[in-house]
């Protein structure tokens, strides 16, 4: 037999002392083999590439009171941080329910969970999106405690093939399933400048909505492929370049987050999402069933403290939050990608 067959392939050589890219960071990629190089990460209020850190973890075990028994939805599974600790309180003899949009990210936490000691009899995955509430609730009975984290996860954001980040080239896709629905590039394939404008006001809060969508529009009109993150990017920067120089670099930032922001949203149909699972939710919960989300945009936050207001005054639910919880300051030190989350709950009554 031929040894050299059976060797296997050497990893990829980066060039300096730390890796870059996204797949020269096999380290971070592989936490479970890695485990202190991970820590050494996360020491440096960084988040380790393709994994995600959770959010307010304490306050929400706080808050939604699981003991073992109980049957609960985590609407939004990602990466399984906040999963794992529910789980914990879980046994014996609980459930959770864990619906996840993602084809590519779902397999790989349920089997993480899964090699923890989380099998199907305590953890049932369905890749479904989280409006959906009303068919697990259909299939669990009712629900004792349900958790949503609105934000999109870490491992989508570092992989610059799913295209969520302006730090790295990559396609202009930002659906959360690649696998359904347009993508950001086609959208403004077809999409007419009074509806973009549209989109970066309401889902972006963007300042120079008109300007820019007048740029993109005009561009793609003239014939331009716009269909990365870079050229999505360049169009935005070099449509702002008439501001002062003083403030010209960090409002041009902060424009194209917004940009991508929006466009995000719209491609996948968050805030639509969003209420048709406000709207089901009383429904589902058991009497005495507790409710907490995580929101990361003010649209979000917004809807759900109107659904819980509304809701309250009406009965239905008998304590909302009077404010939202923030992280603490040594949370956002220690992860900064928490410092916009807002944290909401509310009881069934």
């Amino acid at each position: 037999m031929n040894n050299q067959e059976s060797k296997p392939p050497r990893r990829v050589r980066y060039s300096g002392t730390h890796p870059k890219s996204f797949k020269e960071k096999y380290k971070e990629l592989q936490p479970e083999k890695y485990a202190d190089d991970i820590e050494k990460v996360i020491q440096q209020g960084r988040t380790p590439a393709g994994t995600h850190r959770p959010i307010c973890v304490n306050e929400i075990l706080e808050i939604l009171q699981i003991v073992p028994g109980k049957v609960g939805l985590d609407a939004t599974l990602g990466y399984g941080g906040h999963a794992q600790e529910i789980l914990k309180c879980l046994i014996p003899g609980g459930r959770l329910y864990a619906t996840d949009v993602d084809p590519f990210e779902l397999p790989k936490t349920k089997d993480r969970l899964a090699a923890l000691g989380f099998g199907p009899e305590i953890l049932i995955t369905r890749k479904m999106n989280f409006s959906g509430i009303d068919q697990i609730a259909a299939e669990a009975g009712p629900l004792n405690f349900v958790l949503a984290d609105l934000g999109v996860s870490s491992m989508q954001i570092d992989n610059p093939e799913r295209g969520f980040s302006l730090k790295i080239n990559g396609p202009l896709d930002l659906r959360l399933n690649p696998t359904s629905g347009k993508s950001a590039a086609k959208l403004l394939k077809t999409i007419s400048q009074e509806e973009l404008e549209r989109i970066l006001l309401e889902n972006g809060d963007e300042n120079y909505a008109d300007i820019i969508a007048e740029a993109l529009i005009s561009e793609i009109e003239k014939g331009t492929i716009i269909e990365t993150t870079l050229k999505l990017k360049t169009i935005i920067k070099e449509t702002l370049d008439f501001l002062p120089k003083e403030e010209r670099d960090e409002t041009i930032k902060k424009s194209c987050q917004r940009c991508f922001q929006a466009l995000r949203i719209e491609v996948n149909n968050e805030f639509g999402v969003l209420e048709k699972f406000l709207e089901k939710l009383p429904d589902a919960l058991a009497e005495g069933g507790r409710v907490a989300i995580i929101s990361f945009h003010s649209g979000e936050d917004r809807r759900v403290k109107k659904s819980f207001q509304n809701l309250f005054r009406e009965g239905i639910y008998s304590e909302v939050a009077p404010d939202p919880i923030r992280p603490s300051a040594w949370e956002i030190s220690s992860n900064p990608r928490a410092s916009s989350a807002k944290l909401r709950w509310a009881v069934k009554a």
